[in-house]
């Protein structure tokens, strides 16, 4: 074997087995999962809050639950989150569905 080879590989090896490298890279994993951990925890919040909002209403529109359902709880479920919220979208799920009454008001009505 090269002179240079056996170098570069005792490089490598000495890179790969410093604690260093190790501890940067757990840092950044630990890094990522608290990340994970507070997009889990604004999710449950948010889908608890409108969840129960609605609940309260008595009824959602279509935007509202696509809104709910497609853009939090799905990716919230996908990240491991638990049952609360579970329960929450299993009560909205039994809400009637109204269109939504978006009335626009010309400058004359506002005065």
């Amino acid at each position: 074997m090269p002179w240079w080879f056996q170098i570069i590989i005792t490089v490598f090896s000495s890179v790969l087995a410093s604690s260093g490298l190790w501890a940067f890279i757990m840092k950044r994993t630990e890094r990522n999962d608290v990340k994970i951990e507070m997009l889990i925890g604004l999710a449950h919040d948010r889908i608890l809050y409108l969840g129960m909002a609605y609940i309260e209403r008595g009824w959602i529109t279509q935007d509202e639950y696509e809104n709910l359902y497609e853009y939090l709880y799905k990716p919230y479920e996908k990240l491991g989150g638990n049952g609360s919220a579970k329960r929450v979208m299993n009560e909205v799920d039994k809400l009637p569905i109204r269109k939504a009454s978006h009335k626009f008001c010309t400058e004359e009505e506002r005065k």
